[in-house]
């Protein structure tokens, strides 16, 4: 099947998990079943920031009814995380349609497995209408999730930047169980056409619909799986401005300095910039921003080269300049440790810059799981 041709659901009652980012033709996948008088689409089911994409990252969202097609949406990051029986009583399929970013801790990821679980458990088949991974399929890097560390911003044992599409991770999280109850799940992936594991997203050629509010353009999704871990450490990770992941700072660093500094490092595909932010309060993006009204010295990172950008490497690099600066209070508040933990998949980043060790040396120091991930995962990819 492909996104307009809908042959194979005819017929059939379908619940459908999407958000803003289903978008076919200029009409959105939502539009289409209902236009189609030979499908009956009975449920809807939203993710983290809402069906429309419009809610604040964490913000509970509720229940509703879309206006547009009468059909009852109901939240997957409200009261529940998946789908319920009662909720999918009515539906002979259930389908997944979501652009995701390549990043673990983005929770579209952890919807799909979540959505997945509810399939198997009423015995309907679960179709994943696959889409590009932004940041292509070729690089991996970061630290593999240790699983006593699972949560919604990290389920599966997979690197912080995996290099997989949500079908190729939908087959894996089955054939790897890392979810239990999947045996029997019929699991189906409608493949992406003229894709390959090269291809960063395509610039200038498809229309870049933002997958959640701070998340405004292709380099921001490029640079997040690094920056993020700024939400894990006393910083502002650039909520509050125009430019979320793409500035980072705090009240505590030498902005020029560090910038200099990070630029002797020669990074690939980047460079960095000081400057000076003002978190406030923007509606749509983030309502309450860390530092909020605060002049902070700040990092602007600048993408010279997208193809040679390492996003999680950049990350580790930038924690650690900022780690060193800190002194006194600012150093014992650090680290929100529980996040952290989380958000990286290990506790081994806290010891490991507390014990003074080099973004180098930590960053060698998941080379040799990411390896293993790579070739656990070589089964399980469906392009080139």
């Amino acid at each position: 099947m492909n996104r307009t041709n809908f042959q194979e659901l005819e017929g059939l009652r379908v619940g459908l998990v999407t958000n803003h980012t289903a978008v076919i033709e200029n009409e959105h996948l939502i539009d289409a079943l209902y236009a189609n008088k030979k499908i009956k689409l009975t449920a809807l089911f939203g993710p983290e920031h809402g069906l429309r994409g419009l809610a604040d990252a964490g913000a509970k969202v509720n229940d509703t009814v879309d206006e547009k097609t009468g059909v009852p949406i109901f939240s997957l990051y409200g009261s529940t995380r998946q789908p319920t029986k009662k909720m999918l009583e009515n539906c002979d399929i259930l389908i997944f349609d979501i652009q995701d970013i390549g990043a673990r801790f983005y929770t579209y990821i952890s919807t799909l497995g979540l959505c997945m679980k509810s399939a198997a458990e009423s015995n309907i088949p679960f179709l994943v209408l696959d889409r590009p991974n932004p940041l292509g399929g070729n690089q991996v890097s970061g630290y593999v999730l240790e699983t006593k560390h699972s949560s919604f911003v990290g389920q599966y044992p997979i690197p912080i930047q995996h290099g997989l599409t949500v079908g190729e991770l939908a087959t894996m999280i089955k054939g790897e169980r890392w979810l239990p109850n999947l045996e029997n799940l019929d699991l189906r992936i409608a493949k992406l056409e003229g894709w390959d594991r090269s291809k960063l997203w395509p610039q200038g050629i498809e229309e870049w619909i933002k997958p959640s509010p701070n998340i405004p353009d292709f380099e921001t999704a490029l640079i997040y799986p690094g920056t993020c871990l700024f939400e894990a450490i006393h910083a502002s990770e650039g909520r509050g401005t125009r430019s979320p992941f793409l500035q980072v700072a705090a009240p505590y660093i030498n902005s020029t300095k560090t910038a200099e500094e990070l630029n002797a490092k020669n990074l690939p595909g980047i460079i960095f910039e000081p400057l000076t932010i003002k978190p406030t309060s923007i509606s749509g993006m983030s309502d309450n921003p860390r530092f909020k009204n605060n002049n902070l010295p700040a990092i602007q990172i600048k993408v010279t080269d997208p193809n040679k950008v390492k996003p999680v490497e950049i990350g580790i690099h930038l924690v650690h300049a900022f780690f060193t600066q800190s002194k006194g209070i600012d150093r014992l508040r650090f680290f929100n440790s529980n996040w952290m933990s989380k958000l990286s998949g290990t506790n081994r980043l806290e010891t490991d810059l507390s014990i003074g060790k080099s973004p180098e040396e930590i960053i060698e120091s998941w080379r040799f799981e990411v390896e293993n991930f790579k070739l656990k995962r070589k089964k399980y990819l469906l392009y080139p």
